[in-house]
């Protein structure tokens, strides 16, 4: 798969005022009516139960000049850290929205499945809102570029 190229999102969550978020290369339109996209988290990940805690998460699809950000998100980067130097806005549902994407989807979380070492959470969307225009940040044979 590491000559598959995906695009590349940052999935936020705020359970109660703990808020955390991680890169993904695994976000997935799952259906149109309704509006569904799917994200698959690993079980080991810090974000994996704050996610069902949180029952809705964001998801910020980054440009192509933001590989520093996925690489932040990427890098499990200690709690006090985390939100050091990024640049957020709040979203609708509270989990913060990273500025400079190319869009957000915010979703309530509509289901979670079982899918080896990872979990594939379900979300409903209920909210997308363009961003910049501009090239996609992908993540491709081990390497991020900009398509």
């Amino acid at each position: 798969m590491r000559g598959f190229p995906a695009g590349v999102a940052v999935v936020t969550v705020d359970a109660e005022g703990e808020r955390l978020g991680l890169t993904l290369g695994s976000l997935t339109s799952l259906s149109l009516e309704p509006p569904l996209v799917g994200a698959a988290v690993s079980r080991q990940a810090a974000m994996h139960e704050l996610l069902r805690e949180a029952g809705g998460f964001a998801l910020s699809l980054l440009a192509g000049d933001q590989e520093a950000v996925a690489q932040h998100f990427a890098r499990g980067v200690p709690p006090l850290a985390h939100w050091h130097g990024i640049a957020t806005r709040e979203g609708a549902a509270g989990a913060p929205l990273l500025e400079g994407a190319l869009g957000w989807l915010e979703c309530r979380l509509e289901a979670a499945h079982g899918a080896g070492d990872h979990t594939l959470f379900v979300g409903e969307v209920l909210s997308v809102e363009s961003g910049r225009p501009g090239p996609a940040l992908v993540y491709v044979g081990q390497r991020y570029v900009s398509l």
